[in-house]
């Protein structure tokens, strides 16, 4: 990351990011997740182009991990070293569960920007950036750039949404999103250094009734 991000970045961070009201709700929903979200078509064909494009055995960063399904397994799967984080203890004991193969981090997103980690040759973050405000979204994606070989590659997610912190229900909770309409993200993305190898998009409908249908958005990133 660079020193001028880096700078914006804690001036943004340091004062102190309550994420734990999130945290919590996710601890509380625990495999319940996986059963609402049961069908993840879109999440498993970009995980697997994602796959398909990387150098073999290659490292891959999955932000927001949550319960190591679909993604964290499907990529050991393919034969890359993944490495997940997320800021939910108890999606990581279920993730260390469900894929013995791959490393875990109680970590917040921002905690990633001075680089602890090393450098990856691939990220994914499936509908992880739409648990931030928008005002750290920028950020929080040249920060993942930073985090990548030259020419790594990104996965990513969101909602197709015009909100900003926006409080919802979730699963008898109250969790706070952020979303982007399409041609926003495209610029967003673009402006924090990545290229669009390839996007691709689909309506969703949860299992869960108090979840409500949403377009999700799937780009193919590149670092530029």
């Amino acid at each position: 990351m660079s020193g001028d991000h880096q700078r914006e970045y804690d001036a943004y961070a340091l004062p102190g990011l309550d994420r734990g009201g999130q945290a919590e709700a996710f601890d509380a929903i625990g495999d319940r997740y996986d059963e609402a979200f049961p069908h993840k078509e879109g999440q498993l064909a970009a995980g697997a182009r994602l796959a398909k494009s990387l150098p073999p055995n290659s490292r891959v960063l999955d932000v927001g991990c949550g319960t190591g399904l679909p993604t964290a397994r499907q990529l050991t799967g393919a034969g890359h070293r993944v490495v997940g984080v997320d800021l939910s203890p108890g999606m990581l004991e279920l993730a260390r569960a469900h894929v013995p193969e791959a490393e875990f981090h109680l970590a917040d997103l921002a905690e990633l920007r001075d680089g602890r980690l090393g450098l990856f040759d691939g990220a994914t973050a499936f509908f992880s950036l739409l648990m931030l405000p928008r005002a750290e979204i920028p950020h929080a994606l040249r920060m993942l750039r930073s985090l990548l070989r030259p020419g790594g590659l990104l996965a990513l997610s969101m909602v197709e949404a015009d909100v900003d912190d926006f409080a919802m229900p979730f699963l008898g909770h109250t969790i706070r999103v952020s979303g982007y309409l399409r041609e926003e993200l495209r610029q967003v993305v673009r402006e924090a250094g990545f290229e669009v190898a390839g996007e691709d998009s689909s309506a969703y409908a949860p299992a869960s009734t108090d979840v409500p249908p949403e377009i999700q958005l799937f780009f193919d990133l590149r670092r530029a």
